[in-house]
């Protein structure tokens, strides 16, 4: 199998929740009572800034961002946090339809104006709470999570003790993106490649597989995506979550040896370079010789990229792999 790719999507790939939860009980029920867990919400992380990247993000991938606010006291956001990480069928779907933020509302004293933005009245249903925005930003549902509760068995103590998945995965997927169809995104690249004088950079990819997400951070860095987006239209195809994803990677390399798996084509749809086939397929570009066959697979289709560009993206490369072993 070659170093960077993945040929077989785990069980399930851990849900990534990115930034802080709100605190307050449903009112349908008392919350249930802290206890000395791992705080889920970062009180000093940047909102706003963070919804901005999810969106970003959503725009990319065809999902969803979902903003999950509440705080660390808050036990039922704790149990939220929970069902999205630990339950099969809900952490897929999170995994695969969402980009989810958590906003630490603090006392309720903490990113009200965010809340408010967004139409979310935290003070009347309380956290955790829930709002589903698409990529432009707009606001597609606002949630209270007292619904989703689950009956306690008997009477007595507390009348809820949790949340029912079923009834969380009907919401999300209620509100999850439709499938894009991969030929008709593929025309879309083409025609925007032909007009704005560029090559498509091709990747395929799946949301289980880690080195495609390490690729496409790699390519949304500060100066590198700069960089790239002089030269081509990125083009992104989810073997998984789009209509035609895997039978494209197939057409494309007769011999797929894993995701991800990258090619830049002309604006008429030739391959001029690509990642290379069956078991030499470098994938995501991590060892020095997978990097300098990345480097050279640009260099071979470029239209406009200088060698000092080249260079820069390869540094970039260089110091992203380091970094990478030196926090191993």
């Amino acid at each position: 199998m070659p170093m960077r790719t993945l040929l077989v999507a785990p069980l399930l790939m851990a849900v990534s929740l990115t930034n802080a939860q709100a605190p307050s009980p449903p009112p349908a029920s008392a919350p249930a009572q802290a206890t000395a867990r791992p705080d889920i919400y970062d009180p000093a992380a940047d909102a706003p800034a963070q919804i901005e990247r999810a969106l970003a993000r959503a725009s990319v991938n065809n999902t969803r961002v979902l903003v999950q606010w509440g705080g660390n006291w808050c036990g039922w956001c704790h149990q939220l946090h929970d069902l999205f990480k630990k339950n099969r069928d809900v952490s897929k779907k999170i995994t695969y339809e969402y980009e989810v933020v958590l906003v630490d509302i603090g006392r309720f004293d903490k990113h009200m104006d965010l809340a408010e933005k967004y139409g979310a009245d935290l003070r009347k249903h309380g956290v955790p709470y829930l709002t589903v925005l698409d990529a432009s930003g707009k606001v597609l549902a606002n949630q209270a999570t007292s619904p989703f509760e689950k009956p306690a068995p008997d009477a007595g103590g507390d009348p809820y003790v949790g949340y029912e998945p079923r009834k969380v995965l009907e919401f999300l997927t209620a509100q999850q993106a439709p499938a894009q169809k991969a030929d008709a995104v593929l025309a879309s690249a083409l025609t925007r490649a032909k007009a704005e004088d560029k090559n498509v950079l091709l990747h395929f990819g799946a949301p289980w597989c880690v080195w495609c997400h390490r690729l496409e951070a790699w390519m949304e860095t500060p100066g590198v995506r700069e960089i790239l987006k002089l030269e081509f239209v990125d083009l992104k195809i989810d073997t998984d979550r789009m209509t035609g994803g895997q039978a494209m990677l197939d057409k494309h390399c007769s011999e797929p040896g894993g995701i991800p798996w990258t090619a830049v084509l002309s604006p008429d749809g030739a391959v001029l370079a690509d990642s290379g086939k069956g078991r030499e397929n470098f994938g995501f570009p991590f060892e020095d010789a997978e990097i300098d066959r990345f480097i050279a697979m640009l260099t071979k289709a470029r239209r406009h990229l200088t060698d000092a560009q080249l260079a820069e993206l390869r540094a970039s490369l260089v110091e992203n792999a380091a970094r990478a072993k030196q926090n191993k």
